[in-house]
């Protein structure tokens, strides 16, 4: 696959993220998708994540800010915005908006995400959504 279509389907994980609708990850996500820092294996596990962070995060919204691809690769650069208005991973709602930023590597096979890995600045969303402190 070219370079630029490896962008547009991974373009296309965060079209549908910010559709609200897991079932089109089935387009998009290789049956056996492994996510390495959720430590998720297959769809059917990204999906419920994704239902999970829906529920807590009704209007969440993750935006790419910088997308490059190598072979097989693409990296993103996102930022995320939303409000915690469900509870979510054992959280309950703080109603407070959140943005923080992430940077993943896909890695695309047979026109597919395959695998991911992805750094968050969690400590930026905790204080936030005041989880460690409560200013």
């Amino acid at each position: 696959m070219s370079l630029e279509k490896n962008k547009t389907i991974v373009r296309s994980m965060y079209e549908i993220f910010n559709k609200h609708n897991p079932a089109l990850l089935d387009k998009i996500i290789s049956p056996d998708y492994i996510d390495h820092t959720l430590q998720l294996r297959g769809l059917e596990q990204w999906k419920k994540t994704l239902t999970l962070l829906l529920k807590g995060f009704p209007d969440i919204h993750p935006t790419i800010e910088d997308i490059i691809a190598e072979r097989n690769m693409v990296w993103v650069h996102a930022k995320v915005t939303g409000t915690h208005t469900g509870e979510c991973l054992g959280f309950a709602p703080t109603g407070k908006k959140m943005t923080f930023r992430y940077s993943s590597i896909c890695r695309v096979v047979d026109g597919k995400i395959a695998a991911r890995e992805t750094v968050y600045d969690l400590l930026d969303l905790y204080n936030q959504l005041s989880y460690l402190f409560d200013y």
